[in-house]
């Protein structure tokens, strides 16, 4: 079987899992399980969408950019609720890795999330995500015009650990969080992506 039909069969499996996901979620009566719930299906179906994009592929390589188009909707719709949100972005991801893509996708899609939902859920307001790619090394800064953090402020929530997680172990990178003098904050991440040979 090519690796193609591979990434096919994992993310409609994967499509199914978000579906049993929601379908849980709607018949909880708990707003804490069912908050948990969407979270999880949020994370499934951004894994999908980066298997969905290597089944087009022959070379397990993607266009990250195309990628995070269609993840970051996702996240700030999903996010966002009745605020009104912008994203803007700025820059390029290049070409990336399979064995770097689901683990980016997982990290952008909290970092959005949680600006939209910690930062703009109650105001509203814009997610500018700046991208500098040079070689294998990768610059990201996510940041939001919304009400701030504290410097003293733990960042202690499941997101949180699984983005640090991620950066740490699978893209060889640094994270961290800082507020923004004129109000909001900007996550800045730093990643090394892994060499893959350019089928071109």
């Amino acid at each position: 079987m090519r690796r193609s039909e591979i990434h096919h069969r994992v993310k409609n499996n994967l499509q199914t899992v978000a579906a049993l996901l929601r379908m849980q979620a709607r018949r909880t009566d708990s707003e804490d399980a069912r908050s948990a719930l969407d979270e999880a299906m949020r994370r499934v179906a951004t894994i999908a969408t980066v298997h969905e994009a290597l089944s087009q592929t022959i070379d397990e390589v993607v266009d990250f950019d195309e990628v995070f188009g269609r993840i970051l909707r996702l996240a700030a719709d999903v996010a966002s609720g009745e605020a009104s949100v912008r994203t803007v972005r700025n820059g390029t991801f290049g070409r990336v890795p399979a064995t770097d893509a689901t683990a980016l996708a997982v990290v952008l899609t909290e970092l959005v999330t949680n600006a939209v939902e910690h930062g703009l859920k109650r105001t509203g307001g814009t997610v500018t995500i700046d991208s500098e790619r040079d070689g294998n090394k990768l610059l990201v800064r996510v940041t939001d015009d919304g009400v701030g953090m504290s410097p003293e402020k733990v960042m202690n929530g499941l997101g949180t650990q699984i983005v640090r997680t991620l950066v740490s172990t699978e893209l060889d990178g640094t994270i961290t969080w800082n507020p923004v003098p004129t109000g909001g904050t900007q996550v800045v991440l730093q990643a090394r992506l892994g060499e893959f040979r350019d089928s071109s």
